[in-house]
């Protein structure tokens, strides 16, 4: 009996544990991350919702990315290919880069082709802790009806990018 109920609270323990590491994928942006305002290309202050308000009615792939980070740049490659896979996709690059020149010199050095916004308060400011930013790359989906369809990959040629693309078309 003794050993029934051991192993009843062990496998409970081990069920809480991962629980608790589960990750509940958000499919909505919220509020601090929807007004959170950003740097467009030409220096204007923009907020997040009112980027999304622009691309209403298309699928964006979110590449939250940085020009000092070298697995985002080295993962443009796959970021061109998955562009050149899915053209019809709208491709919105939010920078965690340092200043507004580094970030714009960085778009230059590595062709990053799409619309660009630089989210001034770095990774760990309001938008980052908003979409639980710990680390860059990060890509996001959001569908046509601006609900997010994918929350969280961190390779640009990973499954559920191209899964989750096929399946919102």
């Amino acid at each position: 009996m003794k050993k029934t109920y051991l192993l009843l609270s062990l496998f409970m323990i081990i069920g809480l544990v991962i629980f608790s590491f589960w990750e509940n994928p958000k499919t909505e942006f919220t509020k601090q991350s929807l007004e959170n305002k950003m740097l467009a290309f030409d220096n204007s202050e923009i907020a997040f919702k009112d980027i999304l308000k622009k691309y209403k009615g298309k699928t964006i792939v979110i590449d939250v990315w940085a020009s000092w980070c070298r697995d985002c740049v080295g993962g443009m490659p796959k970021v061109k290919e998955l562009q050149n896979a899915n053209p019809d996709v709208v491709y919105l690059f939010l920078s965690m880069d340092k200043s507004y020149d580094k970030w714009k010199l960085g778009i230059e050095k590595y062709d990053v082709q799409g619309e660009h916004y630089l989210v001034t308060d770095g990774m760990q400011g309001v938008f980052g802790q908003s979409i639980d930013l710990n680390w860059i790359p990060r890509y996001m989906i959001v569908d046509k009806t601006g609900k997010i369809a994918l929350y969280k990959a961190i390779e640009a040629d990973d499954e559920k990018i191209t899964a989750t693309l096929k399946k919102i078309k």
